[in-house]
């Protein structure tokens, strides 16, 4: 788990700081900057979105005595992919894109459920029960 989270903190920004500087060389310092500030606006309207119609289908789901899984799922990948696209980097631009767009965060939802699932059932099968 270290040796992954120093990864993402490590190779992420040294790898959208490579990718910023080929784009500043081929496009220009200017529309490069620009280029960062329009995904960042346009990611944090889109959260904004993409949260509130969230929030709407979590209260609904309450409301009806249902368990809010999907709605708990959305509300945390549109959580993370906000977060991404207000960190400069065309990378997390594209990953922030697509936790918020709802075809792509479906996928991303999928894969998500699966890796929570094969975690929990490899921790619960190694639990003993005592029961006195």
């Amino acid at each position: 788990m270290f040796l992954r989270l120093f990864l993402i903190f490590t190779v992420t920004p040294v790898l959208e700081l490579a990718l910023l500087i080929q784009v500043g060389q081929l496009l220009g310092i200017i529309p490069t900057i620009v280029a960062v500030l329009t995904t960042g606006a346009a990611g944090a309207a889109l959260a904004r979105n993409q949260g509130l119609t969230a929030l709407r289908r979590l209260q609904r789901s309450v409301a009806e005595a249902t368990f809010p899984g999907d709605e708990i799922f959305d509300g945390f990948l549109i959580l993370m992919g906000g977060l991404l696209l207000l960190t400069p980097g065309f990378l997390t631009d594209l990953v922030g894109f697509a936790a918020l767009l709802p075809g792509t965060r479906s996928i991303l939802k999928v894969v998500i459920k699966r890796e929570v699932r094969l975690r929990f059932n490899s921790r619960t099968k190694n639990v003993r029960y005592n029961i006195h």
